[in-house]
């Protein structure tokens, strides 16, 4: 097992494309279930900061959903996708800018058979935490766990960053289901893990023929 990273929230308190490729490898722990992070989004802030991204939850600015978004680093922010699926992200950036990377899959290490009963109809082992939709179900996470500080020894939620992924073993590409700025290369995977998900265009993006149109 890679060593722990010793100062956490100064490895991710960067820009949000370096702050996802860093997560890349890191183990995600809810209970006894661990996940291997092998596939994450970067999402900027509003317009007033260093990286305006129409997509990010806090594209528009500081609400009471996204709020979370603007405090420090390696906290969770959870939400709802389809008023059904609980997405897990992480904090990003220094305090007060706001960033965050959505973990799209990992492969669980730890705390499998848990795992297996939270998700009776996956296909295959690769399956249970393949989506973010997927691995929330999988790590038991709910919206109540919102605000967990991820860094935090006694919190039920925590992130363990171990040694960074070389640059040459992480691939990028468009993000994930947006409709605003679709084509910005912020999804990072390792390519050798078969837990990665398919990519789906969101039907809603222009085609990159249209944006000069």
């Amino acid at each position: 097992m890679a060593a722990v990273c010793a100062k956490p929230v100064e490895e991710l308190a960067v820009e949000p494309p370096a702050a996802a490729r860093r997560l890349l490898g890191a183990t995600l722990w809810s209970g006894p279930v661990g996940v291997r992070i092998v596939e994450v989004e970067a999402y900027g802030g509003d317009p007033a900061g260093p990286w305006p991204d129409p997509a990010s939850h806090s594209g528009r600015g500081r609400t009471k959903r996204n709020d979370v978004m603007f405090g420090p680093a390696g906290v969770l922010y959870v939400y709802l996708s389809y008023g059904m699926h609980t997405c897990i992200n992480v904090t990003s950036g220094p305090d007060g800018v706001a960033s965050a990377a959505l973990i799209r899959s990992g492969e669980v290490v730890e705390g499998l058979e848990t795992v297996r009963e939270r998700r009776p109809g996956a296909r295959s082992d690769l399956d249970m935490a393949r989506g973010p939709g997927n691995l929330g179900s999988a790590l038991g996470i709910t919206l109540s766990d919102y605000g967990t500080p991820l860094f935090d020894p006694a919190s039920p939620i925590r992130l363990e960053l171990h040694d960074p992924i070389a640059d040459a073993e992480i691939a990028s590409g468009p993000r994930v289901g947006v409709s605003s700025a679709a084509d910005l290369p912020w999804r990072f995977w390792l390519p050798g893990s078969r837990a990665v998900s398919v990519y789906r265009r969101s039907p809603r993006a222009p085609l990159p023929t249209e944006k000069s149109a």
